[in-house]
Order: C-alpha cells, then sequence, then structure tokens
C-alpha cells in the first residue's frame, strides 16, 4: 500500500518542543475519532494539547452520542498564545463550530499571527468561509469541496500548505495527526509514535 497520501505544500516553521499548546475545539456534533486520535498522537509524541468546548458546558455530545468531558470552555482558553488551533470534523458539529463568532475570530487572529490551523473531514468548510484558504492546497470530505473558497482542493488523505493543515475525513485522521505531529517534534520522533502505534505495519499490509 503506498505512504503518497500526505501532501506538503510550503512550509517553513520552527520545531516546538517545550511551551507548546494546541486546542482542539468541540461543538455539539463532532466527530469522535477525528477529535480523539489527533488527543491520543500529539500526547504520545509530547505535545500538550487541550479539548476546548464551545457550547457553555464541558460535557459535549458527539454525532453518535458520545458524551466527551473536554477540559477548557471556550471562555477559559488563552488562545491568543496557541502554536495550533484544531477543528475535528462531524456533522452538525463543523456548522456548529462555524457559528460560533469567537472561534471564528480567534481563526482570524491565529492566521494573521502565522498560527498553525488545522481542519477535517468537514470543518475545512470554517477556514474558506473565512478565507483562511485563499491560495492555497487543501482537502476535505466529499462533497464539501465547494466551500473551500479560493483553495485548490488536492483529495489527498492529508495536505499541509504554509501554517494550515487539512485532512479528508475519519480514515484519515491517522495521517492527518502524524503530520501535525511532525510539525512539532520532527520527523523522527514522529516516526517513532508511527511505529509503536504499528501504524507503518497498517499502511504496508497487502
Amino acid at each position: 500500500m503506498s505512504l503518497r497520501r500526505v501532501r506538503y505544500g510550503s512550509y517553513n516553521n520552527k520545531r516546538l518542543t517545550f511551551g507548546t499548546m494546541v486546542y482542539e475545539f468541540l461543538a455539539t456534533g463532532f466527530e469522535e475519532v477525528e477529535a480523539l486520535a489527533p488527543v491520543d498522537i500529539l500526547r504520545r509524541g509530547g505535545v500538550e494539547i487541550k479539548t476546548v468546548s464551545v457550547t457553555g458546558d464541558l460535557l459535549v455530545e458527539s454525532a453518535h452520542g458520545v458524551a466527551i468531558k473536554a477540559d477548557l470552555l471556550f471562555e477559559d482558553a488563552d488562545l491568543a498564545s496557541a502554536d495550533l488551533l484544531l477543528l475535528p470534523g462531524g456533522l452538525p458539529g463543523a456548522t456548529n463550530l462555524n457559528e460560533h463568532e469567537g472561534l471564528r475570530k480567534a481563526l482570524v487572529g491565529q492566521n494573521e499571527r502565522g498560527g498553525r490551523i488545522a481542519a477535517i473531514c468537514a470543518s475545512p468548510l470554517v477556514l474558506g468561509g473565512l478565507g483562511l484558504l485563499n491560495g492555497k492546497k487543501a482537502t476535505c470530505y466529499p462533497g464539501f469541496e465547494k466551500y473551500l473558497t479560493g483553495a485548490t482542493y488536492t483529495a489527498d488523505l492529508c495536505t499541509v500548505d504554509g501554517n494550515i493543515t487539512t485532512g479528508r475525513g475519519p480514515a484519515a485522521v491517522l495521517p492527518f495527526s502524524y503530520a501535525l505531529l511532525e510539525q512539532f517534534v520532527g520527523a523522527e520522533a514522529t516516526k517513532a509514535v508511527r511505529d509503536g502505534m504499528i501504524y507503518t505495519q497498517l499502511m504496508e499490509a497487502k
């Protein structure tokens, strides 16, 4: 099985190993695997990540009725110091994220600072609507490419272009998460995490 499933555009960033903070936003109707796999993989790699509820309640219900307790409420998160803002997909999770004005403002500010932003599945529609994908390569769940305003749609599992990383859907969450981890800890440390999770063997299976 080919490993050519992650597309990189231009990417020029420093590797952060200390004091890093990632915030992942949970809205009612989020996709479970797209929310929890990045948390798992980034924490395995030593990157601090906090889940943030945008609902006003720490308990957030997923697209399939699973209640997850977030680490923080949106109002309590210091987003101005974030190294990465992360949006899981799912419906109506993605559209609920898109309707949260505080989050939309935080994403615009993050982009203006050159900070990292990531979105997977349906949630790249939030970035497209804010004009954050103009001139960039991006991917998303099939059928949502019409919302990627200004972007070149790749249809890859994961696309990294500049400060923005996008993923295609639930099955893409592992390469998507490893791509995020590599941005912080580098290729060698990320490979160690992949190997420890048997991902390399999975991708090489016939």
